[in-house]
Formats: structure tokens, C-alpha cells, sequence
């Protein structure tokens, strides 16, 4: 029962990023990038002070100045850079197949930056997820999406991020880790808004379309939270996927979108790619030690 009610967090947890994606677009249609950004940075880390003061949470540490934290927080403002204004100017179903490729950037990156081995399964793998991501973005063709770059560029940052938490010292409480995360894109919303202009006549539709993305945005991180530990990561992290799902059909009912022939088959590459990046990890974890693959 435990383990189902993991997997139904975890998928929960998806659907509410899905929806975050989907407020950001809305909010986006009526503001310019840097304000949606500045005031979603700012709403979620409010909240997440809020959280963290009722949890008895301390904020304030010398801890915050440890250099993987700072390179921890440079990457949550590339991410939020690039998926904010991505989101704002790119599809979603666009999106959603572009941002499935953050797992394998992360095993490329694990391989590249961390030293950890990759054999040649894994490699052909992450070369097949990057292929469907360039038949997504279809770079000098007919189709392309400038902005969907962008996306990328938020893909990657997301994975930086990623690989620098496993540096991070383990003292450090998540949820602290994660307000400072916050909190550093802040700035860098202001700055962006300030560049960009803001508009402040949109009878307040862009506003509330921004406050409901950062209450699905919080609720998706602490259902993410939940279930990981409700349940060993190798059970729930599959579902992580099921966001393509979510975020691409709520750009077909919501927007209309209309995923293309490439769109769909750059994504299920980036799928499939993905699932078995993932269960190879696994296989490899549970055999002896060997020369990897």
C-alpha cells in the first residue's frame, strides 16, 4: 500500500508540474516573461519561507556561501531563465518533449563532470535522446522554434542543478537548499523584468494565473518529496515521465495545440531513450561490480 501511494504521489507531483508549465504559458500570454518570472520566484519563495518557518527550519546559515550551493543556485537561475521565457514563447508540447532530456543530460553529465563510468549502452542512449531533442527543436528546418532553445537552455540547467545537489553537504536541509534555490532567481527576475518592462494592465488575469502556478508549483515539489520517501527511487522515478503526458494533452485541450509528426517522434525517442537510461542504471546497481555498460 505504501509503494502505491508513492507512485500516486509521484504522478500527482507530475501533473501539478504539468499544470505550473500551463499557468506560466497563460500568465505569459498577457505579461512579459520577466514579470511572470520575478513574481513566481517571489511567491514560491515566500512560500517556501512559510513552510520552513512552521517546520521549525532555520534559513540563515554560513553554509549558504559553500561554493557548490552558489553553483547550485546559478544553476536554478539558468533553469529559471530558460524555462520561463521558453514556456512563454515555445509550445508546450514542444516543451514537454524537450524537458525529458534532463535525466539523460544528467547521466552525461554525471559521465563528463562527476567521473562516473558510462559504458557504451548508456552512451548510445543519451546520443539517441539528443537526436530526438533535435528533431524537436528541428534546428535549419521548417518548424523551428528559436525559443525552443530556450527550453534547452532550461533542460540544462535543471540538470546542473541536479548533479551539483548530490555535492551539496548532507547537513544541509533540503527544504533550506531548496528556498535558497528559489530565492536566488529572484534577482534575476527582477533584472529581467526590469529589461523587458513590465505591464501592469492586464486587469490582474496574469497575476492569478501566476499565483496558481506557484501553489501547483510548491504542492508538485512536496509531493515529489513525499514520494521518494514513501518508496525506494528506483520504483517511483519511472513515473516522472508521465509530465510529457500531462503537459503535452493539456496543450492539445487547453491551447489547441497540435503536436507535429516530428514533435511526437522526437519525443517518444527522448521517451524511450530515457526509460532505458534508467533501468540500465538499475540493472547495473543491483549486479556485482563490473566494467560498466
Amino acid at each position: 500500500m505504501q509503494v502505491l501511494r508513492a507512485i500516486l504521489f509521484m504522478t500527482a507531483s507530475m501533473a501539478c508540474l504539468a499544470l505550473s508549465d500551463l499557468f506560466i504559458k497563460l500568465s505569459a500570454q498577457s505579461l512579459p516573461p520577466g514579470q511572470v518570472m520575478f513574481f513566481l520566484s517571489l511567491g514560491g519563495t515566500l512560500l517556501f519561507m512559510l513552510i520552513a518557518a512552521l517546520r521549525g527550519i532555520p534559513l540563515v546559515s554560513p553554509a549558504f556561501w559553500h561554493p557548490t550551493v552558489m553553483s547550485r543556485n546559478l544553476a536554478e537561475v539558468l533553469a529559471a531563465l530558460g524555462m520561463v521565457t521558453g514556456i512563454a514563447w515555445t509550445p508546450l508540447p514542444m516543451v514537454a518533449a524537450i524537458m525529458q532530456t534532463t535525466p539523460l543530460l544528467v547521466t552525461l553529465g554525471a559521465a563528463l563532470f562527476l567521473g562516473e563510468a558510462v559504458g557504451w549502452r548508456r552512451w548510445a542512449a543519451i546520443l539517441a535522446g539528443l537526436v530526438g531533442m533535435l528533431l524537436v527543436i528541428r534546428p535549419g528546418m521548417a518548424g523551428f522554434e528559436p525559443a525552443a532553445l530556450l527550453v534547452a537552455l532550461g533542460a540544462c540547467g535543471l540538470a546542473a542543478r541536479d548533479l551539483l545537489t548530490r555535492r551539496v553537504p548532507a547537513a544541509i536541509n533540503s527544504l533550506t537548499l531548496s528556498t535558497w534555490g528559489f530565492g536566488a532567481t529572484v534577482p534575476a527576475g527582477l533584472v529581467l523584468m526590469l529589461i523587458m518592462g513590465p505591464d501592469w494592465s492586464t486587469g490582474g488575469g496574469g497575476f492569478a494565473y501566476i499565483g496558481v502556478a506557484v501553489v501547483v508549483t510548491t504542492s508538485g515539489y512536496y509531493l515529489v518529496t513525499a514520494a521518494m520517501r514513501l518508496a525506494p527511487a528506483a520504483i517511483v522515478s519511472p513515473f516522472r515521465y508521465s509530465r510529457l503526458v500531462f503537459t503535452m494533452g493539456l496543450g492539445v485541450i487547453v491551447l489547441g495545440d497540435r503536436p507535429d509528426t516530428l514533435t511526437l517522434l522526437g519525443a517518444a525517442i527522448i521517451l524511450i531513450s530515457g526509460l532505458y537510461t534508467f533501468f540500465r542504471e538499475r540493472q547495473l546497481a543491483r549486479a556485482p561490480v563490473q566494467a560498466p555498460a
